[in-house]
């Protein structure tokens, strides 16, 4: 088996496995209380930060996922038993082949991208002034798809590099590893043996039970989403909102009022025919007893 085609079947496989994992603990981290994009300098800085932390925590389920999934394919595809141990010891071999090469890989697609962008705006701009000016649309497209091109193209390349070298890795791994005697078939059952739990009410009990924790640590850690002012807060420039005038309304509140003065001045009267009312205006009666009698 070729260099590339090992990398690619053990490399996927375990990507896919721990992926999941690696998104619920990202989750649970975006459910605390994540630093603000405003004090961490935007939103991608808050990405970045949290990308490297689900990769630092990750670290054990990688080791668990590569071991796993290279094992399946040293059985299934190459009949072969790995030793024990070995996904840690690959681990740290493509760990440090990756610190190394990736940089090298984003410099170089960096400058290849950075180059057929140089070049095409050079194309661009000597088309336009020997022959003829391009429309905005097409020129958009033409300049995306004659520097996007190469550098796809090289961008390609470097990755099959990168799987060439996790590949040979690998197959250090694999002549390190013993023959396994038998047909396909018992491979298979062997290797199904060895991945199925002998006690399966536990396991599914287990993962149930970690599933619940899960949900209700998600649920703990997440914040107050309801946004609310603090209880000092002076609210300032605030609009106050019009009632609206309804004519009904306002004659009704008034005839009320008139006729609770008019039961109040009646009341006043009763009780004080011969007095001044409270606002020193004489009532009726007294003014009739203050006019003169007739002679």
């Amino acid at each position: 088996m070729s260099n590339v085609k090992l990398g690619l079947l053990v490399f996927w496989p375990t990507f896919w496995t721990g992926f999941p994992i690696k998104m619920v603990i990202a989750l649970l981290l975006l459910a605390g209380h994540p630093p603000h994009a405003e004090e961490e300098g935007g939103l991608v800085a808050v990405l970045v930060h949290l990308l490297e932390t689900v990769l630092i925590i990750g670290i054990p389920i990688d080791i668990w996922a590569l071991g796993l999934c290279a094992r399946t394919v040293f059985l299934e595809r190459l009949s072969v038993d790995p030793p024990k141990g070995m996904g840690l010891r690959l681990w740290a071999q493509w760990a440090v082949f990756s610190v190394i090469y990736l940089p090298l890989l984003s410099l170089i697609v960096g400058g290849a991208k950075a180059l057929a962008k140089s070049a095409t705006h050079a194309t661009i701009h000597f088309v336009e002034e020997t022959f003829m000016v391009i429309p905005i649309a097409e020129k958009i497209t033409l300049e995306l798809i004659m520097w996007a091109t190469p550098t796809t193209l090289v961008l390609i390349a470097m990755l099959y590099g990168w799987m060439v070298g996790l590949g040979a890795l690998a197959q250090r791994q694999v002549r390190a590893s013993t023959p396994v005697d038998g047909t396909f078939q018992d491979i298979v059952y062997q290797w199904d043996v060895l991945r199925i739990p002998k006690d399966q009410p536990l396991f599914l009990t287990a993962f149930t039970g970690a599933g619940v924790v899960l949900v209700f640590l998600f649920w703990g850690l997440i914040p107050v989403s309801t946004p609310h002012p603090h209880e000092e807060y002076e609210f300032i420039n605030v609009k106050k909102v019009e009632q609206k005038i309804v004519p009904k309304r306002i004659f009704k509140h008034a005839e009320q009022v008139l006729a609770n003065a008019e039961a109040t001045i009646n009341e006043l009267e009763k009780e004080n025919p011969k007095t001044e009312n409270p606002k020193g205006v004489k009532t009726p009666a007294a003014t009739e007893e203050s006019k003169p009698s007739p002679k």
